[in-house]
């Protein structure tokens, strides 16, 4: 009985289960409803995944186009020294000076220039800078306002300021970016040619000119150019403002006549009349030197040369390559001296590359090399600062890559230069100023590893010394290897960091010499105040001991005085 009754309650019990199971299983077969909002993250998720159509080779041609210089530079005006509205406004300045002082060194003429800052509104400005020199064709002034890359100095191999063909055209672009306003030029050739009026724009796709305004006018001027941009801007005072770099420039530049007037009305026009009336040596120009031209380079060189034969063409397209050298390079290379330079090999090129490393070559000629000289350079010191001891070097050419440099160093100790802070230095490429990045700069490199502990100065470690003093370094060359397109530091090249400390070190004993004597002369003072001050006591010393008379006492210090003149002569 006991076993019939827990077989009836297993049974009821399995049925149950089966009842759940199937009620379950109808629920479960029911289509479920959700909210809404459920829904339509659902079918969100669902598009967000849904896979993109990926582009194809052909899609991807059709999108590929020609990038504009201007177009370029436009959204990378940092490169050229246009990242900020002080440093605009400065670099503004400092292409149209260079411009101008070229344009009268090649024409022969004693620059005067004229730079005015107008101030139009808080942040804008209006620069015009006015120049005496030869004036520019009516056919170019388009080309060299309006286009970037577009100048006669990038192929040539002498020393000017400017290199690139970018500076004032970059200067026109970045007015009309932040003004809208054209560039406006006036120039004139001579006094029998008529005066022209630009006012043109820059087309930055195509990096060409758009003429606005072209039109005669009457200028008061026999010859010259007259450069007017409007640009946002910020002027302020100190080491990297306008003012400090006019100043600047008229100390590298002393046969200039520069007249300054800033856009406060509170300061006055500013003169720096010129030191010297001797225009800067004519550079010539001069071909490549063997030791600096690459591989690509030569090879380009031998498929554009006009030379029948490699001989001819090592002699006529390099400098310092005489026939003699030009065989002896081609027997190292093994290669004929007659081989036609259009037809010749990789293999080829690289074995006169090799050999001419190998071969011993003369220096480049130093006449494409205008020095400002060091009897100028401590002129112009003396003409702009006060001090107590002036020295100048002019160092001997020298040569890195092939392309010939010098350096030369000025300096200026004492007077009103202050004692507490660290020197001023000046640095200088081809006669225009450096104002920005000196940390990165060759220059302030060789002037901190300089030991200047030597030379009777303080110098923290790593840092440029303390003391009153101004030092001036200036590098000329015909390459300067800036370290980019704003021209704002000079690379860190073994050859050139050399150069600077060398004549660092010989203006460093002249001034170690005037601070020593300077010493001597203030002990012997001392010594001497103190003598004077104790040769009355000896006298009266002398008087009570033996019984003189005050006569006898007066010339016993006269005496005593004439003794210590002579010792001090002596």
């Amino acid at each position: 009985m006991a076993e019939q009754e827990q077989f009836a309650f297993a049974a009821t019990r399995s049925g149950g289960d089966a009842a759940r199971t199937r009620k379950k299983a109808k629920a479960s077969a029911r289509p479920k409803k959700k909210p809404a909002r459920a829904q339509g993250r659902k079918s969100s998720a669902a598009k967000a995944k849904a896979p993109r159509s990926r582009a194809t080779a052909a899609d991807m041609a059709k999108k590929q186009r020609d990038i504009s210089v201007s177009e370029f530079f436009a959204k990378n005006r940092h490169l050229l020294g246009f990242d900020n509205p002080s440093k605009a406004l400065l670099t503004t300045v400092k292409e149209g000076v260079d411009n101008s002082l070229d344009a009268c060194e090649e024409a022969g003429i004693l620059p005067d220039i004229e730079v005015q800052i107008y101030q139009v509104s808080e942040t804008r400005f209006r620069i015009a800078i006015e120049d005496n020199g030869p004036g520019i064709v009516k056919a170019q002034v388009p080309k060299i306002f309006g286009s970037l890359l577009y100048g006669s100095k990038f192929h040539r191999l002498r020393q000017s300021r400017g290199q690139q063909g970018i500076g004032i055209s970059a200067a026109g672009m970045y007015g009309l970016l932040t003004t809208g306003k054209p560039i406006v030029i006036t120039t004139r050739t001579g006094p029998r040619k008529d005066a022209h009026h630009f006012e043109l724009v820059i087309d930055t796709k195509n990096n060409a000119p758009k003429v606005k305004v072209d039109k005669t006018v009457d200028w008061d001027k026999s010859h010259g150019t007259r450069v007017e941009i409007e640009l946002e801007g910020a002027y302020r005072g100190g080491q990297h403002s306008v003012d400090a770099y006019i100043s600047q420039i008229s100390l590298a530049n002393p046969h200039a006549e520069i007249l300054y007037k800033p856009p406060s009305s509170k300061e006055k026009e500013h003169l720096f009349p010129r030191v010297s009336k001797e225009i800067p040596d004519e550079t010539a120009e001069i071909m490549p030197h063997p030791y600096g031209v690459e591989l690509g380079v030569l090879m380009q060189m031998f498929r554009d040369t006009k030379a029948r034969n490699l001989r001819s063409c090592l002699q006529n397209d390099f400098s310092r390559v005489s026939a003699r050298t030009g065989t002896e390079i081609c027997k190292r290379a093994k290669v004929e001296p007659s081989r036609r330079p259009s037809e010749m090999s990789r293999e080829e090129a690289e074995a006169i590359h090799t050999a001419i490393q190998a071969t011993k070559i003369m220096a480049p000629p130093t006449d494409c090399i205008a020095p400002i000289g060091d009897e100028l350079i401590e002129t112009a010191l003396r003409a702009e600062v006060e001090a107590d001891f002036y020295a100048s070097v002019t160092r001997r050419p020298a040569v890195y890559r092939g392309n010939p440099f010098l350096v030369e160093i000025g300096l200026a100790y004492g007077g009103d230069l202050s004692a507490d802070d660290s020197i001023q230095c000046f640095r200088y490429a081809n006669r225009v100023p450096l104002q920005y990045q000196q940390g990165a700069c060759a220059i302030t490199k060789a002037v901190t590893a300089t030991e200047w502990k030597s030379y009777q100065m303080q110098q923290p470690r790593g840092a440029l010394p303390v003391g009153p003093m101004l030092l001036m370094v200036h590098i000329a060359s015909v390459w300067v290897p800036f370290t980019s397109e704003s021209k704002e530091a000079i690379a860190h090249y073994p050859e050139i960091i050399k150069e600077i400390k060398l004549g660092l070190q010989e203006c460093g004993r002249r001034v170690a010499g005037h601070i020593r004597k300077r010493r001597r002369e203030a002990d012997e003072l001392k010594k001497r105040a103190y003598i004077e001050k104790y040769i009355p006591q000896v006298a009266i010393g002398l008087q009570q001991i033996l019984g003189l008379e005050d006569k006898e006492r007066d010339k016993v210090v006269t005496n005593l005085t004439d003794v210590l003149e002579r010792s001090r002569k002596m």
